[in-house]
């Protein structure tokens, strides 16, 4: 009997309406890769380690932005839709899975959190980073593509892909500013926002600031991530 890994889907956490909710989009992208999609909610700091015990594979989602404090700066007009609870959860989940060897999966928000949990820093809005930045919140199906990114050769982004240059779609404000050490940038938009990221001296890292769960259905060259992720968690 072949056994399954078992990869936690981090979960956004309403304060307001007091529930926790995660698109259809990643959980269905990681049964069809073949991994069993565990929602992991924001729980407390200690939890983190724990919660690492019961999975194989790590996939940090979406979401609102990350608390300017935990990259040394205060908080600018641009920044928004802080989530203390799952800011402190998720950045100890990632650095734990870091240590402990685990794969992980960043997606836009998750990207963000892997590079911030690894000591880089983003920026709190793309007109910071460029002065004539592409439109990165796009107002079209999430399915769609609406914007180039370029890959570099000899990435992980590369061999899991398999491609150079990739139409992808975009909702986000924030980008990956200083990158973390020892972490490399695997993708770039053509007004120099950061899209991949990876750890060079680990199993699986990949940071992606696309949303391929939304884009996997039409265009299954982005099954690859998740197909890859749940590889590298079957080693484990």
């Amino acid at each position: 009997m072949t056994v399954l890994p078992v990869i936690g889907i981090t979960a956004a956490f309403d304060e307001e309406e007091e529930r926790y909710s995660l698109s259809r989009y990643y959980v269905e992208a990681v049964a069809r890769a073949g991994g069993i999609p565990l929602i992991v909610p924001p729980l407390s700091f200690e939890m983190a380690a724990a919660v690492l015990e019961k999975i194989q594979g790590l996939l940090l989602s979406g979401g609102g932005d990350l608390d300017p404090a935990y990259f040394g700066e205060e908080p600018l007009p641009y920044t928004k839709g802080i989530n203390p609870r799952r800011d402190i959860f998720e950045l100890a989940l990632a650095r734990a899975a870091l240590v402990r060897q685990v794969p992980v999966l960043g997606i836009c928000r998750g990207m963000q959190v892997l590079n911030v949990a690894a000591g880089g820093t983003i920026y709190q809005d793309l007109i910071l980073g460029t002065a004539h930045p592409l439109k990165h919140y796009q107002e079209a199906p999430r399915w769609y593509g609406t914007h180039d990114i370029e890959i570099q050769p000899g990435s992980k982004l590369h061999s899991v892909l398999g491609v150079r240059r990739l139409r992808v779609n975009s909702f986000h404000h924030q980008a990956v500013r200083q990158i973390a050490p020892g972490f490399k940038i695997s993708a770039l938009a053509r007004d120099g926002v950061v899209e991949g990221i990876e750890l060079g001296n680990h199993p699986f890292v990949v940071g992606v600031q696309f949303h391929p769960e939304g884009m996997w259905e039409r265009e299954p060259v982005f099954l690859g991530l998740f197909t890859a992720l749940v590889k590298a968690a079957k080693k484990r």
